[in-house]
Order: C-alpha cells, then sequence, then structure tokens
C-alpha cells in the first residue's frame, strides 16, 4: 500500500513537471512567433542579421566582400558585364585604399558599395563608439570615391550582436549577411564552388563570394548560366531587402513583411 502511495506521488510529481515544461515552451514559441527573441539575463530583444528574404519571387542577389587581393576582380567584372548584371562589393577601408581605381570602376559599371568596415575587426570586442568610427571611415571614403552613400553593412567573419547592429542601425544601414555560403575563401575547387552554390540557392537568397577567391572567377559563368536556366533574376541587394514595413524572424534571419 505504501509502495503505491510512493509510485503515485511519483506520478504526480512527474505529470507537474510535464505540464510546466510544456508551458514554458509555449511560452518562449510565442515570444520567436511574435518577432523577437530575448536574452534571459537582461530579457532585451536580441537582434539579428538579415540573411535572406522571404518571397515568393525567383530573385537572388551575389555579393563579394573584398579584404584582400584584387588579382581576380577585373575577371569578376567582365563576367558581370557579360550577363548584364549588377551585384553588391562589400569593401574594407584598407582594400578601398589599396585599389581606389578599381573601387571607380566597380561603381561606374553599376555595382552597389556596401560597408565592411575600416580594419576588419572582430566587432564584438569593441565599443559602439569603437564600431561606428570603423564604419564611418568607410562610409566617407566610399562616398568620395564613388559618389554613392552606401546603406549596406556586413560584419566581419559574420560576427555580431545587439551592439553591432544598433551601431550600424545609428549610422543608417542594414545589417546583411548571407543565406549561401560559397566557401570560396576555403580556396576549395572551382566544381565545388559551383556545386555547393547551384544546390542552395532558393528565392529570396543572399550569396557571399569573395572577390579574390582563387577560383570564385572560374566558378561565376556556370553559377551565373545554372542561375538563369532555373529562372531565377539576380539583383543587387538593396533591391532585394524590404526597406519599410518588415521584420526579421530571430530563428533564421529571414526578413519578411509584415501583415
Amino acid at each position: 500500500m505504501i509502495v503505491s502511495v510512493v509510485l503515485t506521488r511519483k506520478k504526480r510529481c512527474l505529470l507537474a513537471g510535464l505540464i510546466i515544461l510544456l508551458l514554458l515552451l509555449l511560452f518562449f514559441a510565442g515570444r520567436f512567433r511574435a518577432g523577437g527573441a530575448t536574452t534571459p539575463a537582461t530579457g532585451q530583444q536580441r537582434l539579428v542579421p538579415i540573411y535572406y528574404v522571404d518571397t515568393p519571387e525567383k530573385k537572388l542577389a551575389i555579393s563579394f566582400d573584398a579584404s584582400w587581393g584584387a588579382e581576380y576582380t577585373p575577371k569578376i567584372l567582365e563576367t558581370l558585364q557579360e550577363h548584364n548584371l549588377k551585384t553588391t562589393f562589400f569593401l574594407t577601408g584598407f582594400w578601398i585604399d589599396k585599389y581606389p581605381e578599381l573601387v571607380k570602376r566597380i561603381a561606374e559599371e553599376g555595382h552597389e558599395l556596401g560597408n565592411h568596415t575600416a580594419t576588419h575587426p572582430h566587432l564584438n570586442t569593441l565599443d559602439k563608439e569603437a564600431i561606428k568610427k570603423e564604419l564611418q571611415l568607410v562610409h566617407d571614403k566610399l562616398h568620395e570615391l564613388s559618389g554613392q552613400t552606401p546603406i549596406l553593412f556586413r560584419p566581419p567573419f559574420g560576427e555580431y550582436s545587439n551592439k553591432v547592429i544598433e551601431a550600424a542601425t545609428e549610422l543608417n544601414y542594414y545589417t546583411i549577411q548571407w543565406s549561401v555560403d560559397s566557401l570560396d575563401w576555403k580556396d576549395i575547387s572551382k566544381e565545388e564552388i559551383v556545386n555547393r552554390v547551384t544546390r542552395r540557392i532558393h528565392p529570396g537568397a543572399i550569396v557571399l563570394f569573395h572577390n579574390n577567391g582563387i577560383y570564385t572567377a572560374e566558378a561565376l559563368p556556370e553559377i551565373l548560366a545554372n542561375a538563369k536556366r532555373e529562372g531565377y533574376e539576380i539583383v543587387k541587394i538593396s533591391d532585394l531587402i524590404y526597406k519599410k514595413n518588415y521584420y526579421i524572424d530571430p530563428s533564421d534571419g529571414a526578413q519578411k513583411k509584415k501583415d
């Protein structure tokens, strides 16, 4: 009899624990669906960059980060011109200083210039004012060389935090990540880059390349031809993202229109 009572109490405790766990899961799921996760320590909304755009249209954007070298950049530009495509280049300050004529050429050929910071630091280690300084230096350089007023920012190493995104937003920047990584920075082969990108593209995708990947320029024509066969339109990132009346899903970084 005593054993039976003990077992009944254990079952009740287990059932109560499961109910509490279920209620907690429902609570946090609701917070995510509402469009903002919160950090446990502060209750502050967790900010995320734009990884891709939630759209039914078969549009995608390809982008190039420039923080070392320029050997393959002319070939990339020639390929883009042959296909009559305009894309987005995220430039670092020291790359701009070393290749100002290329910066001008990229802009003159109709491509969009984005901000990739002055020195490519780990931004999470800096305070907000230092982050803003990194961005402002590049902002001024790009405007002076090209006449463009950049509105897109990509954090180095893909590292971000609320502090980083807040600093960028205060300077009127949209913080941009990617949903398809070519891994060209690992110097994988042309075939690997082509296969990796073509298998992963999707409506609203933002694809990450680097201007000086060893095999990026070689892989690009096949990737562009495949995208065209699949019915995709390739646009600049600023022409893909929503500028107003949107939110970013913290679970996957999808930029979505508000109802």
